[in-house]
């Protein structure tokens, strides 16, 4: 397998285009009026934007990049502060989905939270946060 494949559906084509742009650090390879394609070697990712007239909410529970490293968080963060893309949330030593992690959010136009975490350790809990997005349903 060479890339794993996502399409969206988004409401603002060019303000989607615009945010992507930033969280991946690279302009689209393809963009019609209803439709741009983002292709990563790392990670290998297919992203596609599918303009549509409405979405309701997060239709999935989030995105994610894992780092190798505890500071690669911190990088990325920066990196998307600097494009100017608010950080919903910054979580250090935060028990979630059974693993202690340091991370941070950031949401896209129509709503998908996309998270970029470092996992420390195994927990034998699910979460002992309430409003971690990661173990919500």
């Amino acid at each position: 397998m060479k890339y794993v494949h996502v399409g969206i559906n988004v409401t603002d084509l060019d303000q989607s285009v615009a945010f992507y742009s930033k969280l991946f650090g690279t302009n689209p390879v393809k963009k019609k009026a209803d439709y741009a394609k983002f292709l990563l070697d790392a990670p290998g990712l297919n992203l596609t934007l599918n303009l549509v007239d409405a979405v309701s909410g997060n239709q999935v529970n989030h995105f994610g990049f894992q780092v190798e490293r505890a500071d690669e968080v911190l990088v990325h963060q920066k990196r998307l502060e600097d494009a100017g893309l608010p950080i919903a949330k910054v979580e250090a030593d935060t028990t979630c989905c059974y693993a202690v992690q340091d991370k941070f959010w950031v949401v896209d136009p129509d709503g998908n939270e996309w998270e970029f975490f470092y996992t420390k350790q195994d927990a034998d809990v699910r979460s002992i946060q309430t409003d971690s997005s990661c173990c919500t349903a």
